[in-house]
């Protein structure tokens, strides 16, 4: 890839990985536009970039991941006439609330983690298949025009219990399959859950963190494994790091649009791209023009 090439796919993956439009369906589409082949790097490419996008999330909610509130532990007020004992109890009650959060992101990361490890070979293949990712983005657009109406029913709860992560985490492993959107799977699985589109679509984000790290590290890895898999990370360190600061500074610009995009208008909007997208690309696709990888 030339200095272009790994702008633009960097571009589309910080832009698309928070939307529910699907990331790498539009990586895989904006490769085969710019001519891109799918080398075995460029695979490992279009996953590492997403680290970029993964440091766009820990910076915007950075007090939700790292910021230990002494103040919020050890609440004064709730502790005021308590004995000794109580205000123990206290301390650890609100100690555990904290890392509740993490314990909630690892028990909704495992199906993906099994299913992604088992399978990986599969999803593999399904990379290079423009044609998958045309139906997916129709279907999931299908889904799109009516989450809203779906879910409007339910009394939202703003709050995410062990049973609620876990059936986000397999609604996550749908994604893998080019084309859904991990994005997707899991908002539409959250408000399924009774979950507001808001508090959905940001358990989203922090979910895509462990989620897109252990991709990450499991590319880099079966590259650096590979034949020559060190040097080619050396030759291409310069397009790495391009790929991630673009992927970084596009997500953080979308994640703060999405948000207050969606929280006011819905999906609706989403669901009308993803089926002109893929419906672009399934007419294309029958009237005989070669979308396959070079």
């Amino acid at each position: 890839m030339n200095l272009i090439q790994t702008i633009i796919i960097a571009f589309v993956e910080g832009l698309t990985e928070f939307l529910p439009v699907s990331s790498t369906g539009h990586m895989i589409i904006a490769q085969n536009m710019l001519g891109v082949e799918s080398t075995e790097f460029v695979k490992a490419f279009t996953i590492i970039i997403q680290l970029g996008a993964i440091m766009s999330v820990i910076v915007l909610y950075w007090d939700r991941f790292f910021k230990i509130n002494a103040n919020a532990i050890f609440d004064l007020d709730e502790m005021k006439g308590k004995s000794v004992f109580q205000k123990i109890g206290i301390a650890v009650k609100n100690l555990i609330r904290k890392y509740d959060f993490y314990w909630k992101l690892f028990i909704a990361f495992i199906p993906a983690a099994i299913i992604g490890l088992t399978f990986i070979k599969q999803i593999d293949s399904l990379l290079e298949d423009v044609f998958v990712v045309a139906i997916m983005l129709v279907l999931g657009g299908i889904l799109m025009l009516f989450v809203d109406r779906l879910f409007a029913r339910h009394d939202p709860d703003q709050s995410i219990s062990t049973r609620k992560a876990f059936f986000i985490g397999l609604s996550q492993c749908v994604a893998m399959i080019p084309g859904v959107s991990r994005s997707m799977a899991t908002i539409v699985g959250g408000m399924s859950q009774r979950l507001t589109r808001k508090t959905a679509a940001e358990f989203s984000f922090f979910l895509a963190v462990p989620t897109m790290f252990a991709a990450t590290a499991y590319k880099l890895l079966a590259l650096f494994l590979e034949p020559g898999g060190l040097d080619i990370i050396k030759e291409n360190l310069l397009v790495l790091l391009i790929g991630n600061v673009v992927a970084f500074v596009v997500a953080m610009l979308a994640i703060k649009f999405f948000i207050e995009f969606v929280s006011r208008y819905g999906f609706m909007a989403f669901g009308i791209y993803r089926i002109v997208v893929g419906g672009i690309i399934i007419a294309l696709s029958l009237a005989g023009y070669n979308l396959e990888f070079v």
